[in-house]
């Protein structure tokens, strides 16, 4: 079966010289097993000792039980030589964190190369117990870029904007992506029928695994309710008390469900953008879906998006996606800007020096024209720059100083 190209493994193959504990997170299914893997064929390439324990793996269990058995392990392996130590879904550890900082401030010769999918115990406790000696690589499904490049048999990898432009083909390819989404295995599939049986699987599986194992949720029906109304309300802001009465659970437990799918990599809550708290929507979040298959799917939809213009939010999902890819380098936030009086911007990319705010158009412009809303924006903080992200047109104007570009969205991908 044919690997698609992750462009994380070139930032992971650089960090393996550094003795700092390599983390990968991200969603489950996403490809971090396999990111690991290819990892251990380019190590053993070059001769260097490797060893893989799976917490998914009973026989691998024994060894976590503490650090000295684990160690004693490592040791019979490889005694006080260099080695690569891989460790997949420590998030089944208990105190995963407290586990690695031992065994980093132990000064062994292992340099350690971790993955797990519950962001929940990776992102905060092993934040906490290991300041200074991690890095966090966050693997998500396949991106627009890095499907393009792998159904195009990487023949335009360095000139994916001619592509777009001039092929015929594009459209279809970008269409199969709005439509199904960037889980790996879901990509490799062939036929629609299979397609929606991987899934299905996978979304089972980290209910049935992530929430109702990892996390400890006794309704999972009324988590996996909730992930089905969010599917539907993308790009809206969610009402929390009204999220509570339609399921039939409490606040507090509202606020917990968002937060647990939000640390297992389904949703990705935008705040808003303020400097006038006064006049500016400040408390309630919009919500979005890290992979826009598994928010098709969650409402029905999947595989069944023709016309994009119908699906406006599904598009404004996408954009947020390639807007994330694109400023990954960089400190950065994106909210969302709302006032009372109903100005609203999509996205408000916070580069701390400087603003930039996006707003997303799900279909063909003819002109370059901008409206109300953009234009109270940038009255009110003078940005140097606004993008207006479209399916086709390709244009600059000024406005108040503000330089306008209207740009395809296979701009920033």
């Amino acid at each position: 079966m044919p690997l698609i190209k992750r462009y994380i493994l070139d930032d992971l193959i650089a960090h393996l010289s550094r003795k700092e504990i390599s983390i990968i997170v991200g969603p489950r299914q996403a490809g971090k097993t396999t990111l690991m893997n290819l990892l251990i064929d380019y190590l053993k390439k070059r001769g260097e000792k490797t060893i893989f324990f799976s917490l998914d793996f009973e026989r691998d269990m024994p060894y976590f039980s503490s650090q000295m058995r684990f160690l004693d392990r490592l040791r019979l392996e490889f005694g006080n030589q260099k080695a690569f130590v891989f460790i997949d879904e420590i998030q089944r550890k208990e105190n995963a964190g407290l586990f690695l900082k031992g065994l980093y401030d132990m000064g062994t010769p292992y340099k350690f190369i971790v993955s797990g999918s519950g962001s929940m115990e990776l992102k905060e406790k092993i934040h906490e117990s290991l300041t200074g000696r991690k890095r966090i690589f966050e693997l998500n499904t396949v991106s627009l870029r890095e499907f393009i490049n792998f159904k195009t048999g990487y023949r335009y990898e360095d000139r994916l904007k001619d592509y777009f432009q001039i092929d015929t083909g594009a459209m279809g390819l970008f269409m199969e992506y709005i439509n199904f989404g960037g889980y790996p295995r879901v990509i490799l599939e062939d036929t629609i029928s299979e397609k929606l049986k991987v899934m299905d699987e996978i979304y089972r599986s980290y209910i049935e695994r992530d929430i109702s194992f990892l996390l400890r949720i006794e309704r999972v029906d009324a988590f996996s309710m909730l992930i089905k109304i969010l599917a539907g309300q993308t790009g809206n802001i969610i009402n929390l008390t009204e999220l509570s009465s339609t399921i039939g659970v409490s606040l507090p437990t509202i606020k917990n469900y968002l937060y647990y799918a939000e640390k297992t990599f389904v949703i990705k809550r935008i705040t808003p953008f303020y400097r006038n708290i006064r006049k500016e929507l400040s408390k309630s979040p919009v919500v979005y879906f890290y992979d826009v298959g598994l928010r098709n799917y969650s409402i029905g939809r999947f595989g069944r998006i023709t016309h994009l213009a119908e699906e406006g939010f599904l598009f404004q999902n996408l954009v947020l996606n390639l807007l994330t890819e694109k400023f990954s380098g960089e400190a950065m936030g994106i909210h969302h800007w709302r006032t009372k009086d109903k100005a609203e911007v999509d996205f408000i990319v916070d580069l701390g020096d400087r603003v930039i705010p996006v707003e997303v158009k799900a279909r063909a412009l003819k002109s370059p024209t901008i409206g109300r809303s953009l234009k109270s924006f940038i009255n009110r903080y003078h940005p140097d720059e606004a993008w207006i992200i479209n399916l086709t047109l390709s244009a600059e104007i000024s406005y108040e100083n503000t330089r306008i570009k209207f740009m395809p969205f296979w701009e920033i991908v």
